[in-house]
């Protein structure tokens, strides 16, 4: 007799992923790159009433900005699908995060080495909600280079949360930043069941 796979089944063949950072450090470039489908974008014109709001001085070319969302997909393996759903980066924006983090079980933070101090406020939102993460420096062409426990100190992020580099722009890179925080978020909720901790309230 055959059976039809279960609810449970597809469930576990889905996973979400949050693409977190400042604004304008290429969280619509990394899902656009990397999605198989035609990405998902919620972007308007940046417009002088940004002035005073958003600081648009370490990104001057930067026409458009995020106001909802970014959504894209991608296959990994037959049975593992990545959903993936970008954070808007200004801070009037904010308080979509916290439904945009709803079963998602990791989360990468984007970097750009210029503009640090606009990470901070992604480091510290997933370290108080639970939610595995990892640090990805994005590639810019005119970035300076740091060492990675120079950024770890700089970000005062714990040892065991991975660095790594990515460029945005390019989709083997994009896509192998998808891979480490899918094998460390399934690590840290495995152990996390060993050990018999309790699930975050995002789950």
């Amino acid at each position: 007799m055959d059976y039809a796979p279960t609810s449970a089944t597809r469930r576990a063949a889905s996973t979400k992923i949050v693409i977190a950072g400042g604004f304008g450090v290429g969280k619509t470039t990394l899902v656009g790159s990397v999605s198989e489908i035609v990405p998902l974008r919620t972007e308007a014109l940046v417009t002088n009433e940004s002035e005073g709001v958003d600081d648009l001085a370490a990104v001057p070319s930067k026409a458009t900005t995020t106001v909802a969302m970014d959504f894209g997909r991608l296959t990994l393996a037959e049975d593992l699908v990545l959903y993936l759903f970008g954070t808007p980066g200004q801070r009037r924006f904010w308080f979509m995060w916290d439904d945009l983090v709803k079963g998602a079980i990791g989360a990468i933070v984007l970097v750009d080495t210029r503009r640090l101090d606009d990470s901070f406020a992604a480091v510290d939102y997933f370290e108080a909600r639970q939610l595995p993460f990892i640090v990805a420096i994005n590639q810019f062409d005119d970035a300076q280079q740091f060492g990675t426990e120079e950024i770890r100190e700089a970000l005062a992020i714990s040892a065991h949360i991975p660095i790594i580099t990515v460029d945005a722009r390019n989709r083997e890179s994009a896509k192998q930043a998808l891979v480490r925080i899918t094998e460390f978020s399934l690590m840290q909720l495995a152990a996390a069941a060993q050990q018999g901790v309790p699930q975050p309230a995002h789950r």
